[in-house]
């Protein structure tokens, strides 16, 4: 159950005619009073003698006995309760003692004797109800309503309990601010999927991804076709920013411009600067003595890389410090926010809502100490750099690869939280993992295919052997692992790693060894990506190329051996 407190307003007949309004909203059927401060009030849907004006006046009249230059500019407070699509239907009754208990807990009516509010609940759907007060008490007094909005989620949680109803996960004060019922009735004017502080919000985070210096955060905020507006002291130096979308303009005509606070805690100005600021100067001079020695990032050597930083980064969620936890998670959100960015066509719309989930889990209280997620934002800052990515061969084999680890990431970050009871965050994690889940299965159907395709063509003595490789590393899954349609890309890429001159067994041991594996959704398919990258294989069967004599000699034999024998299954 959310209750969603809005900005106090002025026009009382205004929202009234809103809320009872049935002629351009689809959910605003049969509207009515459910509830109100004396149990009388008139009722302008069910009443066919009374009007908005009539109650209107009932509710303004604390405010309109005061002396005109003292009735409060705002007098108006306003509040939607709405419940979770999975409850039942709540009855009248029950949505009365809610709004009576809401108005108590906020102090607009604290009831006990100590005078209140007029105010008034108005169902017009069945999953919700608004609440109207007049922010004068009936002797004349401003009434006590100081964090109204954090007062009535706390009332909701006791009310979730008490009537079975969804619980919704506390929040911690971290999230970023909702869009307004203005914001979205705009958005909607407009034809926007969106609203403009959430496309902005969304655009900042993906110029933040990796940047290294406020000339390259705020190139890419041009690059994207933002309005930009800088705030600066008498001395030069640059204190703060503002961004709008070309076209969201004001009844003046004026674009309409958000600072970065007010799209996301994080993305303000100094906040954003700590990301890079923990780079050193040695930092800085390494990754350019690297940029030179491997040449221009590819999208293929970029996920690639992104890989095996995710590796890493996931022993660190799992057992490092808070504050280095926490600098992790916020580094992983960069990932998947280039990644999103960069991401091909088919893969595209689940990794970006990924990262709209994401967004969620990657702040909390534990305050990030930034430079040890140097990697993973680098990780990021090669992402854009290597531009975008094909959706086949060795790009979007790669693209199959980072997803993996990204995915083990998320859910390592999904336990954290949880253990922290951070709920808000967890649950966030999670929902990213299932974007993350959906947009990995598109990118590996392809590449998994043509690997398995391979392994169904090895020569039965090799498969035979790679079969008891797999049993003698990992005797406990083996036989699982076998069982899974993903089996023979795995015994094709065993063969890889032998013919390439690995160990696959101790090379399949470390990669069981780092990180569980009982609960992934296809072994196979992780140890796929985990073994191609750490024996420095091509992650798409196609680009498998011969580098080596055992291999031309292995391919020769296979090939002749296929031909002979046809397909093979492993040995039980």
């Amino acid at each position: 159950m959310i209750p969603s407190v809005n900005p106090s307003g002025s026009d009382t007949r205004g929202l009234l005619y809103y809320l009872y309004d049935t002629g351009k909203h689809e959910d605003h059927t049969d509207p009515h009073l459910v509830a109100s401060f004396d149990g009388m009030s008139p009722d302008p849907g069910r009443d066919p003698n009374a009007t908005l004006t009539d109650l209107q006046q009932l509710l303004d009249q604390p405010v309109m006995a005061l002396a005109k230059h003292a009735r409060p500019a705002k007098h108006v407070w306003h509040t939607s309760v709405r419940a979770d699509p999975g409850d039942r239907i709540l009855s009248d009754e029950e949505w009365a003692g809610i709004a009576h208990r809401i108005v108590a807990a906020t102090g607009i009516d604290p009831g006990e004797g100590q005078p209140g509010c007029r105010w008034a609940a108005v169902r017009h759907a069945d999953d919700h109800i608004h609440i109207v007060a007049t922010l004068v008490t009936e002797d004349g007094h401003r009434p006590d309503d100081f964090r109204s909005g954090a007062r009535a989620q706390a009332e909701a949680r006791l009310i979730e309990k008490e009537l079975g109803l969804h619980q919704v996960a506390p929040g911690d004060g971290t999230a970023a601010q909702r869009p307004t019922k203005a914001e979205l009735r705009k958005a909607e004017r407009q034809g926007r999927e969106r609203t403009p502080r959430e496309e902005l919000r969304e655009t900042v985070r993906r110029a933040v991804a990796g940047a290294t210096s406020d000339e390259e955060f705020f190139g890419r905020l041009a690059a994207a076709g933002l309005l930009i507006r800088k705030r600066t002291a008498p001395s030069g130096d640059l204190l703060g920013y503002k961004v709008a979308l070309v076209g969201d303009v004001n009844a003046q005509g004026e674009p309409v411009f958000y600072p970065g606070a007010r799209l996301a805690p994080d993305l303000s100005l100094p906040r954003i600067r700590e990301r890079w600021s923990a780079d050193t100067k040695e930092a800085h001079a390494a990754r350019k003595e690297e940029a030179s020695r491997t040449g221009p990032s590819t999208p293929a050597s970029a996920r690639r890389g992104t890989a095996s930083a995710l590796w890493q980064a996931v022993l660190v969620v799992d057992d490092g410090e808070d504050a280095v936890v926490a600098a992790y998670i916020a580094a992983g959100g960069e990932v998947l926010d280039a990644l999103a960015k960069t991401s091909a066509a088919h893969t595209r719309r689940e990794l970006r809502d990924a990262a709209t989930a994401f967004e969620r889990a990657s702040r909390s209280h534990i305050r990030a100490v930034r430079g040890h997620d140097r990697a993973l934002r680098q990780a990021a800052r090669d992402l854009v750099r290597g531009g975008p990515a094909l959706g086949r061969g060795e790009d979007g084999a790669t693209t199959a690869m980072a997803i993996d680890m990204l995915f083990f990431l998320i859910t390592a970050t999904a336990h954290w939280h949880a253990r922290k009871g951070h709920a808000q965050q967890a649950a966030a994690a999670r929902q990213a993992a299932d974007h993350l889940r959906n947009a990995y299965r598109t990118a590996a159907a392809h590449p998994l295919a043509a690997l398995n395709e391979r392994g169904r063509r090895l020569r039965r003595t090799v498969a035979v052997r790679q079969s008891d490789v797999l049993r003698s590393a990992l005797p406990e899954l083996a036989e699982r692992i076998i069982a899974e349609p993903g089996w023979y890309a795995l015994a094709a890429t065993l063969a890889d790693v032998e013919a390439s001159g690995h160990d696959p067994g101790a090379l399949l041991g470390d990669a069981a060894e780092r990180r569980e594996l009982d609960t992934a959704g296809s072994v196979s398919d992780v140890l796929v990506w985990r073994l191609r990258r750490t024996a420095g294989l091509p992650a798409d069967a196609s680009s498998q190329t011969a580098n080596t004599p055992a291999a031309k000699s292995t391919a020769h034999r296979q090939d002749r051996r296929t031909r002979q024998t046809g397909p093979w299954r492993a040995r039980k």
